[in-house]
C-alpha cells in the first residue's frame, strides 16, 4: 500500500470509515460507467481517474473543482465488484479540503464547480442542496456545511440580481413537454438554448414536479427551487400549470397542434399498493401522498403511533417529515437487511439519528381496523435466502413469527410507477408500466414522441432524471434536423 493510500485510510478510520478495500480497486471502470454525472459531465468528472489521483497526489486533488461534483447517488457503490464506497471517500476529501490549508480555496472552487453544473443544466443550487447535503442543524460543527450553505445562499442571491433575457428563437419548430420535473425541465432549458419555442404542460399549480411535492423542505428549500424556476421562465420557456394532459387537454389534442415533437416527462408520482387486507381503511396514507400534502402546507394528523412500510429514499423522506409532525413513535418496517436496503446510507443513519426507529427482516401481512381506521398492523419476521434477479438476498417467512403492532397511520412506501392512463394505444408501454422507447434515440413507438426521465425507468435520483433530460433534448434536436412534424403524422 503507497504512502498517499495509507494516508486516506488513516483519515477514514478516523471518520469511522471502512478503508480496508481501498487497495483492492482493480480498475474496472464499472464506477464511470454506472455514474450519471459522467453523462452530464464527460470532460470533467471521472470517479475512476479521480480515485485514482488521490493514491497519486492527495494534495492536488484537494484544490480540484471536480470534487464537488460528485452526487453520492450511490449508483458506483452498487454496481462495484469490490464493493468501494466512493461517494464517502469523495466526502472525505472534501472534508480535508476544507480543513486543512486549502480553507481559502475550497469556497472558489465549489463557486466555479456550480457555476460548471448551470452551464449543463438549470438546477445548479437544487442539485447541491440535495447531492451536497449542506445541514442546517450541523452549521456550527461541519465547516463542509457551513461552506456549502453560504455559497449556494450567495450563488441563488445571484438569480434575483441577474438580468435574464429571453433566448431568442431561432428555430421555428415548436416543442411541447409533459412535465415540469427535473428531466422535463432540463431538456425545456437545453432546447430553448438551441432556439426551439418550447411549451411545458404540468397538472399541478406549480411547476417543478416531484422537486416541488416529492422532496421535503429540510431537504430543498422551496426558495432554492422557485429562484430556480424563475430562472428558467425568464430564459422564455413557456410553462402552463393547471393543465392536465387526459383532462383539460387530450394528448389527441397536442398531435393535431402545430407541435413538431413532443415529450412525456411525468415521471413517477403513481404510489404502489401493498396488496394486503385492510389497505382502504383510513389512516393509511401513501408517502408521495403525505410528502405532496404537506409541501403545499396542509395540515396531515398522524396519531401517536406511525409504521413506514419501505427500505428506500422515499421510506426515509416520509419516515423523517412525519416525525417533524408530532407523533411519539415512527417506525419504518423494511423485509430486508440493512445491508439490502436501497435507501442511500447517508438517508438512513440522519433517519437513524433523528429518532426514527428502523425495524428489519419484517414484512406487514395484513392491517387491523377498528370502527374503519387503522388501529394495528400485523407482521411476520424475515430470514435472508438466495440471492433473487436483483442480486439482494430474497426474504422468507419464518413460520409462527406473527406479531402485531399498535399504530394509528400507516404509510406504504413500497415504490412508485408513472401515471400513463392520459397516454393513446399508440404509445407502447412495458410489463413494468413505463414508456417504451428506442434505447438510443428515447423515441416512442409513436413517430416525434419521446420520453425521458422517471416514466422510462421508474425511480430514479435527480441527477439522473437530469441527464434523461439533456440526452432526449439532443435526440429531439436531431430528429427534427430530418423528421416531419408530429400534426404531419396524425
Amino acid at each position: 500500500m503507497s504512502f498517499q493510500t495509507t494516508k486516506i485510510s488513516k483519515e477514514l478510520s478516523k471518520r469511522s470509515l471502512d478503508a480496508s478495500k481501498l487497495r483492492y480497486c482493480y480498475e474496472c471502470g464499472t464506477c464511470t460507467s454506472t455514474c450519471p454525472v459522467v453523462r452530464v459531465f464527460p470532460r470533467h468528472y471521472n470517479p475512476r481517474v479521480f480515485f485514482q489521483k488521490f493514491f497519486l497526489d492527495l494534495e492536488d486533488v484537494l484544490g480540484e473543482v471536480g470534487l464537488w461534483l460528485c452526487a453520492r447517488c450511490y449508483r458506483c457503490y452498487d454496481r462495484c465488484p469490490q464493493e468501494l464506497k466512493l461517494p464517502e471517500i469523495f466526502v472525505l476529501v472534501r472534508e480535508l479540503a476544507v480543513e486543512k490549508d486549502y480553507l481559502l480555496d475550497a469556497p472558489r472552487k465549489l463557486r466555479e464547480a456550480l457555476n460548471l453544473l448551470r452551464q449543463e443544466f438549470p438546477f445548479a443550487a437544487t442539485y447541491s442542496w440535495l447531492c451536497l447535503r449542506p445541514c442546517e442543524e450541523e452549521l456550527k460543527r461541519s465547516k463542509v456545511d457551513k461552506l456549502v450553505f453560504d455559497t449556494i445562499q450567495s450563488f441563488v442571491g445571484d438569480y434575483e440580481k441577474e438580468k435574464t433575457a429571453p433566448i431568442p428563437k431561432t428555430r421555428k419548430e415548436k416543442i411541447a413537454i409533459i412535465g415540469s420535473g427535473p428531466a422535463g425541465l432540463t431538456a425545456a432549458y437545453d432546447l430553448t438554448r438551441m432556439g426551439f419555442p418550447v411549451t411545458v404542460f404540468e397538472s399541478l399549480p406549480e411547476p417543478g414536479g416531484m422537486l416541488r411535492v416529492g422532496i421535503p423542505q429540510y431537504r430543498l428549500p422551496k426558495e432554492v427551487l422557485d429562484a430556480e424556476i424563475r430562472y428558467i421562465k425568464n430564459l422564455g420557456i413557456e410553462i402552463r400549470t393547471n393543465t392536465a394532459i387526459g383532462k383539460d387537454l387530450t394528448f389527441d389534442d397536442l398531435l393535431k397542434s402545430e407541435h413538431a415533437a413532443i415529450l412525456i416527462a411525468v415521471g413517477a408520482h403513481k404510489s404502489g399498493k401493498l396488496g394486503i387486507e385492510g389497505e382502504e381503511l383510513k389512516g393509511v396514507i401513501h408517502a408521495l401522498d403525505l410528502l405532496s400534502e404537506t409541501n403545499r402546507g396542509r395540515k396531515v394528523r398522524l396519531g401517536a403511533k406511525v409504521a413506514v412500510i419501505g427500505g428506500g429514499n422515499v421510506a426515509m423522506d416520509a419516515a423523517r417529515t412525519a416525525l417533524r409532525l408530532g407523533p411519539k413513535e415512527v417506525c419504518v418496517l423494511y423485509r430486508r437487511s440493512r445491508e439490502e436496503m436501497p435507501a442511500n446510507p447517508w438517508e438512513v443513519k440522519e433517519a437513524e439519528e433523528e429518532g426514527v426507529n428502523i425495524q428489519f427482516l419484517v414484512s406487514p401481512s395484513r392491517i387491523l381496523g377498528e370502527d374503519g381506521h387503522v388501529a394495528a398492523i400485523e407482521c411476520i419476521r424475515m430470514m435472508l435466502g438466495e440471492p433473487d434477479e436483483t442480486g439482494r438476498r430474497r426474504p422468507i417467512p419464518i413460520k409462527g413469527s406473527e406479531y402485531a403492532m399498535t399504530v394509528d397511520t400507516v404509510i406504504p412506501a413500497i415504490g412508485e410507477t408513472p401515471d400513463l392512463s392520459f397516454l393513446p394505444k399508440d404509445v407502447a408501454v412495458t410489463r413494468r408500466n413505463t414508456v417504451l422507447v428506442d434505447p438510443v434515440t428515447l423515441e416512442t413507438s409513436l413517430p416525434g414522441v419521446f420520453a425521458g426521465g422517471d416514466v422510462i425507468s421508474g425511480p430514479a435520483t435527480v441527477i439522473e432524471a437530469i441527464a434523461a433530460g439533456k440526452m432526449v433534448a439532443d435526440s429531439i434536436s436531431q430528429y427534427l434536423k430530418g423528421g416531419k412534424p408530429v400534426n404531419e403524422i396524425v
